[in-house]
């Protein structure tokens, strides 16, 4: 079989008859791509790609839109393309060309490698498809050229110094290749056996496509009862998408039926857009004890392969070909990606967006309470007329301010139990409605979250509507340090000498509840003989603390104490929406949709650029 091999495979006398193969004898052939060979680059296109590998390889897609997982496995394979494929090929066109051998179940592409190359290399039936590794054939003199960092980065090398490593080779974990250096190959081809593309394994099938995706030259074998099955059509429309050159093997052909079954091959071929660059048709025949076809069968094929081998100004055109298609469906995909991405982005804003308007307005209604007098309602205003007396007497203050203001201060004198009483009653008020426009916000959140998948997905099953047990307590402490503020602000203000009289008449707590209540007492509402109370007496309380501080001081205080009431309320507020943000902090998107565009038109700009090389080639 060796002898008869090695004449057809170096005369193209045996080549059948009515099969036009081009003669380029054997001599003639010369190894390309091996380690001392330099390689042709591109580099402007080489960069613009790898600069745009390292963006898509960014994007996460960590929100669960819905379809998010048919996009992650878009940019898992446009990443694993640019790796195995496009920028190995385009920092080496003349590097070997790639043939991949796929098909369908039991089309017998592992016999047609073995009798392409004269030797039972890789092994069929037994090990297929329960096993995924793939068989790499090449030359040895091209082996540099063909290591993980040229190629196929992800698969691990094994090599196989004998078939009984094939043989025996048990299902891994990890995806691996087997690599096998022989001088059966023509020089200048290296020759991947793929699994199957229809494999009842799911890792099979996926790595079968992932080799098919890293082919210059795709070696397509089915069979007269196989041709129109579905799943490998799909992927020859794919590979035609992309201008990958694809040779088709019909194989195992009932004698009598070759033209009958060849012709509507080709008519659904040209239907789907595919000019096979090689079609050859295989009848039945009997193997022989090592399973291999008699030679003759293949010698068109052997012709071939050995002319792409000995032509490597048509291999750096079909490289390029091949590659000027891949590197424009990359842009295709990044286009798809960048709306991918958009959309992350979109609902991102969407749930962030959410949670800032439901805090902004719950702290707009809480501020509006404190500036409405509603908070002088009910406890708050008993306790403050328990404080100040009667109606009757803050209106005879009205007449004469300066002159009844030791009037006051002996009225309030000696009962600094009623201060108390009025900031405890400010506290509880302003403490429930600190509460409830909290939980009222976060309510709306949880609600406007549920509504979409991606909120569904960031909230997990958690109630973040709940109110902390910790977080009442956290909200009283810092209504008391406000409080506790405006004090140290009234004792500052009181400690000049030209006031200290007046003010120690006053006292710091008198004077302190009198400027808190001067904050909550616009009286828009109040109504009837509240407005009387509450708002008529924060203004005379504010006319009194005016006689003893001066009007300019005065205004200057309840400004501060506005402005550090509101600090303190938005500082609970980010407190208590932090079981929001800090999920939404934790998502990381990647880079923006318009960098990936960016990225986009330059790798258009490469593809047009190798489209020119194909043409000028």
């Amino acid at each position: 079989m060796e002898d008869r091999t090695e004449k057809l495979t170096n005369s193209t006398e045996a080549a059948p008859a009515g099969r036009s193969v081009q003669n380029i004898p054997a001599s003639d052939a010369t190894p390309q791509g091996g380690a001392g060979q330099a390689s042709e680059s591109i580099d402007a296109e080489l960069e613009a790609v790898r600069s745009a590998r390292h963006t898509v390889a960014a994007v996460g897609l960590p929100l669960e839109n819905a379809g998010v997982e048919e996009d992650r496995a878009l940019v898992g394979r446009t990443v694993t393309q640019l790796d195995d494929y496009v920028l190995p090929r385009l920092a080496s066109l003349d590097a070997p060309l790639t043939v991949v051998v796929g098909g369908s179940t039991g089309a017998g592409k592992s016999t047609l490698v073995n009798t392409l190359l004269g030797e039972p290399i890789t092994r069929s039936g037994a090990i297929r498809p329960t096993t995924r590794q793939p068989v790499l054939i090449h030359r040895a003199e091209d082996v540099e050229a063909l290591t993980p960092a040229r190629m196929l980065p992800h698969l691990e090398r094994i090599e196989a110094r004998g078939r009984g490593d094939l043989v025996g080779a048990d299902h891994a974990d990890d995806d691996q290749i087997f690599t096998v250096a022989t001088d059966s190959i023509p020089a200048g081809i290296a020759l991947i056996d793929a699994p199957d593309i229809d494999s009842v394994s799911e890792d099979n099938r996926r790595l079968a496509k992932q080799l098919l995706s890293a082919a210059d030259l795709w070696l397509f074998v089915t069979t007269a009862n196989r041709y129109a099955d579905a799943v490998p059509w799909e992927l020859l429309k794919e590979a035609a998408a992309r201008d990958i050159t694809i040779a088709v093997i019909l194989n195992r052909v009932p004698e009598g039926s070759e033209d009958e079954i060849e012709d509507d091959l080709r008519r659904m071929l040209t239907e789907a857009g595919i000019d096979p660059a090689f079609l050859l048709t295989v009848t039945e025949q009997e193997r022989d004890n090592n399973g291999m076809l008699p030679a003759v069968a293949l010698a068109p094929l052997t012709f071939w392969l050995r002319q792409l081998g000995s032509d490597s100004a048509e291999r750096s055109r079909i490289a390029a070909q091949t590659l000027e298609g891949a590197v424009r469906s990359v842009a295709t995909r990044m286009h798809e990606i960048s709306t991918a991405q958009a959309e992350q982005t979109e609902t991102l804003n969407r749930l962030s967006a959410a949670v800032l308007n439901s805090y902004t307005r719950a702290q707009a209604n809480i501020i509006d309470s404190t500036q409405d007098g509603a908070l002088l309602r009910g406890e708050v205003l008993s306790r403050w007329q328990d404080f100040v007396g009667t109606g009757e007497f803050f209106r005879s203050l009205e007449t004469g301010i300066g002159r009844l203001r030791d009037r006051i201060s002996s009225y309030i004198k000696g009962q600094p139990s009623q201060a108390v009483e009025v900031e405890e009653a400010l506290e509880v008020g302003l403490h429930q409605v600190i509460l409830d426009e909290s939980a009222k916000a976060a309510e709306n959140i949880q609600r406007l979250w549920l509504e979409e998948r991606a909120g569904r997905a960031l909230l997990a099953g958690d109630d973040l509507a709940r109110v902390d047990e910790d977080f009442p307590e956290r909200v009283g402490e810092g209504i008391r340090a406000w409080q506790q503020d405006v004090m140290e602000m009234i004792a500052a203000e009181g400690a000049d000498k030209r006031q200290k009289a007046r003010f120690m008449s006053l006292g710091v707590n008198a004077a302190a509840v009198i400027l808190m209540v001067a904050v909550f007492s616009t009286t828009g509402g109040l109504t009837g003989l509240e407005v009387g109370i509450a708002g008529g007496s924060g203004v005379v309380g504010t006319k009194l603390l005016e006689a003893v501080f001066g009007e300019d001081a005065v205004r200057r205080m309840a400004i501060g104490a506005r402005k550090n009431l509101e600090s303190r309320i938005h500082e609970l507020l980010d407190e208590h929406s932090e079981r929001f943000t800090a999920r939404l902090d934790a998502i990381e998107l990647g880079p923006a949709p318009e960098l990936i565009d960016q990225k986009t038109t330059g790798v258009e700009r490469a593809a047009a650029a190798l489209k020119g090389k194909t043409h000028r080639g």
